[in-house]
Parts: structure tokens; sequence; C-alpha cells
């Protein structure tokens, strides 16, 4: 991935659009949805302009917790970790109120005094989030940091703003290629218990389904586990359990 733009602005925007167009093609070749994540955090730092280190922070909805699923490094964890720990700072606002935060200086931001206190000795000076977003779903937030005060200039913004939206869309489409993948397996995998519950038992397909809603109910674990059991040792069910 070339470095950052340049700042001639009939050459900066020709070269923009065509990073750009390079990541697009680049992120379309990660093989999984984590492989493309750390390739948006790598590119982020080479695009964007003022950016040292790059994160993306997601919600648990069903645990209502956050968390970091790609950095740069270690000191992305530990920023983003006071944020979690103290329920406040420019990431949280991108991911929860859905637009673009900047903390231009650490040493004088009042916004989030609990955050502040704890990043201020961590080495980041200034920070730029951006929701990362498709439509009306939300995918996390892309955030940026820099070792330097006003880091992140009108140009930054423009230009995270742009990268935040291709990004988006590669990690939305990867994670629908990783849903898809995953039901094929799923139906592979029940298919394969029920070719074996119909040659064993000489039943039909729907007896043999039945057979495995049976199991997975008497031992409270989910359907693909009993079946996926089946196929791995030839039980229907785990007798020491």
């Amino acid at each position: 991935m070339a470095g950052n733009v340049e700042q001639h602005p009939q050459g900066g925007r020709v070269a923009l659009a065509r990073q750009l167009g390079e990541l697009a093609r680049a992120l379309r070749t990660e093989p999984n949805v984590q492989d493309t994540l750390d390739a948006i955090v790598r590119a982020a730092v080479d695009t964007v302009p003022g950016a040292w280190h790059a994160g993306i922070s997601e919600v648990e909805r069903r645990q209502r917790t956050f968390r970091t699923s790609a950095a740069t490094g270690d000191l992305v964890y530990q920023v983003d970790q006071a944020q979690y720990d103290t329920g406040q700072g420019p990431c949280l606002d991108a991911l929860c109120e859905h637009r673009t935060v900047l903390l231009p200086d650490i040493g004088t931001e009042r916004r989030w005094p609990a955050f502040t206190a704890r990043a201020a000795g961590l080495g980041v000076c200034s920070m730029l989030s951006f929701q990362l977003y498709v439509g009306r779903d939300s995918l996390g937030s892309l955030n940026l940091y820099a070792s330097e005060a006003y880091a992140f200039t009108p140009e930054s913004e423009q230009v995270g703003t742009l990268f935040a939206a291709h990004a988006a869309v590669a990690l939305a489409d990867a994670r629908k290629l990783a849903q898809l993948s995953q039901a094929l397996g799923v139906r592979d995998v029940i298919g394969q218990a029920k070719g074996i519950l119909m040659e064993r038992h000489k039943v039909t397909g729907d007896e043999a389904f039945a057979l495995l809603v049976r199991a997975s109910q008497g031992l409270n674990l989910k359907l693909i586990d009993v079946a996926r059991y089946l196929v791995e040792t030839g039980e229907l069910v785990d007798r020491h359990r």
C-alpha cells in the first residue's frame, strides 16, 4: 500500500482515488473476516495523513460490551481498554453516536475526563474516529491514533471518511461471505448426520432429522453440535455426558 496522499490538490485527488481503488481490490482478496480487519488497520495508517496507529472497535450487542477486533500495535489495545473501562472516549462516541469524532489534544481535552486521565501517559496525543457502516448497519468504528497533538487536519477527516466508506463495504462483504460459508457448512454436517442415521436405522430423512432434534433437546446441546459429534464419532450422543 502506498504512503500518505500527496499534498498537491490535483495530484492528491488522483493519488487518493488510485489508492482507494487498490485498497478495495486488495481487501476483496483477504481470505476471512479477521484478515480483512487486519488489512484495514494497516492500510489506514498508510492512507490517512497523521495516523500513527489504527484500530477497529466493535460492540458485542448480546453482552453489551466493547472489544478491539484489530489493531496495529499493543498501544491501541491499551488506549481502547481505557475507554471501555471508563465508558467514554472518541471511539465509543463514533461507535454509539454514529459520527466522526476528533480529539485534537489529549492534554487539553475536557469531554472525557476519566478516559483522558488514564490515557494521557500512554503516548497518544490526538485521535480521530469514524463509524464503519453500510446502510443502517453499524459494523464498528475505525480509530486512528497519533503521537503528536493536532496531528489530524481537515484533510485527514476527508481522506478518513472516504477510506472508512471503502473499508466498511469490504468488511460487510467479508462478514456476509463468512456467514454464507458457515451456513453451508452447518447444512453439510447436518446432511451427513442425517445420512448416517437413515442408513443405520433405515428411516426417512425427516425421521432422521427428528432423531437429531430429540438428541439435541435431551442433551441441551445445539443441533449442529449433536450432528458434528455423530459425524466425527459415529455415535448419536456422548455416552459419558
